[in-house]
């Protein structure tokens, strides 16, 4: 089994390194794309939420965060249930940039998955659904026995 997580590990590993290559020309760093992705997906993350998302700690995320906003990509919008949270929000002008990197992703992912049949790409994304489940709960159990 080792083994299985190790190979789910190092084909994540070349993914990501497959689409940092592609998407270097458009001047974002892995931790921005995947900020600006993860946004997109969940906008109206508050950081700490982000930070955890991302296997980061906080102040790295904050850190992220401050560059892109800097550069008018994100928005910092305070929680109205939590004065001292912050909700982020991607702005009108990162739209474009996500589009860019979504287009990159699914060509790539086109690319990648080329060789595997539609019925053979459900079964995976099934499998690996399960998988998820049972780490969530395993995760679960080793917090509540903490």
């Amino acid at each position: 089994m080792k083994e299985l997580a190790w190979e789910l590990g190092e084909t994540s590993r070349m993914m990501r390194r497959y689409y940092d290559r592609g998407v270097a020309a458009l001047g974002v760093t892995t931790a921005q794309w995947r900020v600006l992705l993860r946004l997109a997906r969940e906008p109206g993350l508050k950081q700490v939420e982000l930070a955890e998302r991302m296997d980061v700690e906080p102040i790295t995320a904050c850190r992220i965060v401050d560059r892109l906003e800097e550069a008018g990509l994100v928005e910092r919008l305070r929680d109205p249930d939590d004065r001292r949270a912050w909700r982020l929000e991607l702005t009108s002008k990162a739209e474009p940039l996500v589009k860019r990197l979504g287009a990159i992703a699914e060509e790539m992912s086109a690319e990648a998955f080329a060789d595997l049949s539609e019925q053979e790409i459900e079964t995976v994304r099934s499998c690996l659904a399960r998988i998820r489940d049972s780490v969530g709960r395993a995760e679960a159990a080793q917090k509540g026995a903490a």
